[in-house]
Parts: C-alpha cells; sequence; structure tokens
C-alpha cells in the first residue's frame, strides 16, 4: 500500500497539467480507486484532490512570477478561464496571481508528499472478518457534514430529536447482525473530505425479508465480507483513534482493502453519560 501511494504522488507530479486517471493508476497496482483515495485522504491528512490543487499552484507560482500570459498559464494547469485559474491559486496562496506577479508574494508551497512505513505494532488491534450475506440497515436519516475528530454535533441534535420510543421500536425491529442501536455513514465523499455531506442513519440491520415500516428509511446492503474491529474507552476519541488505525496500521499489514459501502458503528455497552462505550466498528473490505 504504501508503495502504491508513492507511485500515485509520482504520477501527480508528472501529470500536474493534465487530467489524472486515478482509475486507471488504481487497476495497474492491482487496487480499487475508492481504496486508494481513502487511505491517501486518512494517511496524509487531506484529500487527494486538494494535494493536487496544491501542488498545481505551487508549481503554477513559479510562472506566475515570470512574465508570461496568465491566460497561458491558466490553460497550462489545465483550467479553462483566469477566473478558475485565480479562484484556485487564491485558495492556496492566500492572494492572486496579479498580487504575486506584483509583489512577489505571499506564497504557500506544498511540497510533494513521500509516505514512509514506520513499524510499530506494539498496540494489537482487536478485529475479526465476518462474512455477512444481504441484509438492510433502517431507521431514521439525515444529511450531515463530515467531521473527523470529536462528537459531531449535527449528529447529536439528529439523534435528540428523536423521541425515545423511537429507539424502542427501532431495538425491537433489528434482526440480524450488527446487532443493537446502529450508527451508520454511507454516501461518504470518496476523498473523505472534511465538511462534505454524508447520509447518517440511526438504526438497525434486518434480514432481507423482514417487513419494515413505510416511515423508516432504508439502506441495502449487498452480501460481502466486513472486517469488524472491537475498541472501548473515551468515547467518541477511541473510536476514531480506531478508524484511523485501520489506515496506518492495519489496511498497510493485511491483505484486505476497503470497498464501497455503509460503515457502521454497534455499540456495545456505554456509561449513562456516554463518557466511555464499547463498540464495533464493521467496514466493508474485499481481498487485495
Amino acid at each position: 500500500m504504501i508503495a502504491d501511494l508513492n507511485h500515485l504522488v509520482e504520477y501527480v507530479e508528472r501529470h500536474l497539467a493534465e487530467e489524472l486517471d486515478i482509475d486507471g493508476l488504481a487497476r495497474d497496482a492491482g487496487t480499487t480507486e475508492y481504496h486508494l483515495r481513502r487511505m491517501f485522504s486518512s494517511l496524509a491528512g487531506m484529500p487527494l484532490s486538494e494535494y493536487v490543487r496544491r501542488r498545481r499552484m505551487s508549481v503554477a507560482a513559479a510562472d506566475v512570477l515570470g512574465d508570461g500570459d496568465l491566460l497561458g498559464i491558466a490553460v497550462r494547469f489545465g483550467y479553462g478561464s483566469t477566473e478558475a485559474f485565480n479562484r484556485a491559486f487564491r485558495a492556496v496562496h492566500g492572494v492572486g496571481p496579479a498580487e504575486v506577479r506584483r509583489d512577489g508574494g505571499p506564497l504557500r508551497t506544498q511540497p510533494q508528499l513521500r509516505f514512509r512505513l514506520t513499524v510499530e505494532g506494539n498496540t494489537p488491534m482487536d478485529t475479526r472478518i465476518a462474512d455477512r450475506p444481504a441484509f438492510r440497515l433502517v431507521g431514521h436519516s439525515a444529511r450531515v457534514p463530515l467531521i473527523h475528530e470529536g462528537a459531531n454535533p449535527h449528529i447529536q441534535a439528529f439523534i435528540a430529536s428523536l423521541p425515545m420510543t423511537e429507539h424502542a421500536r427501532l431495538k425491537e425491529l433489528g434482526d440480524t447482525v450488527p446487532a443493537g442501536l446502529l450508527q451508520v455513514s454511507a454516501d461518504v465523499d470518496p476523498d473523505y473530505r472534511e465538511g462534505t455531506e454524508l447520509t447518517y442513519l440511526h438504526g438497525v440491520a434486518v434480514d432481507e425479508a423482514t417487513v419494515v415500516p413505510e416511515d423508516l428509511a432504508a439502506i441495502g446492503v449487498p452480501a460481502g465480507t466486513w472486517a469488524v474491529f472491537r475498541t472501548e474507552g473515551p468515547y467518541p476519541a477511541s473510536l476514531q483513534a480506531t478508524w484511523a488505525a485501520t489506515a496506518t496500521d492495519w489496511f498497510p499489514s493485511n491483505p484486505w482493502r476497503l470497498r464501497p459501502g455503509p460503515s457502521i458503528v454497534a455499540v456495545l455497552d456505554r456509561a449513562d453519560d456516554f463518557s466511555t462505550a464499547t463498540c464495533e466498528l464493521w467496514l466493508p473490505v474485499e481481498r487485495a
């Protein structure tokens, strides 16, 4: 995986001024664009699309400081107009190209990334692989922004708006694993960009044949394999740390990769104030 990510970085560098074929690159590496983007985002701390934009604008800055036509520079870096190029340039450097040409700066450079594997492994991960037939996730859903660290206030507010009777009704409806009330994230941005919207579902898992009330949302989940990570401790910090460790520790050293599908958190036990919890994180995977 580390070699694939470094190959991706080198590919980006060679084709900064062109449209990138990430899907083709992933196929050549024997993986998928979905997995490659998710691992890049997790390990680099930024989406691939953001890294590409920063690198393009870092390299473009040298041309801007010259005396070439700004429209020609914009076109050379894949922008159809100076307006689009100006927006991208300003988003990275904080000022427009005309100001940089006049004043010489300020400029913010994005160095070329290099991924390295740091061997740690001194904290065992409680993991199992589960093959599941097709099932459905049913419950109440909402569109919320993605937040990487800390509690998501939008999800908290959504859950708080549900009557207590709904939690009890959902628990009675659930009839398959993952068991109990579930926190489901679906339709997540492939680059896992902070602030992008996802579908959050508060509900349960049911068999395909189970009759579902019409007032509940449903997400169909095809048969497949899941990596299940058990975590316990401060909530949500322990869960989020385990989620991050799947990218930094588990996937690079195991013959599995992420596949498209919802991620599921099953809360097995928790303190009354939810300050601590024992959870299972279910991630859809396939053999690499």
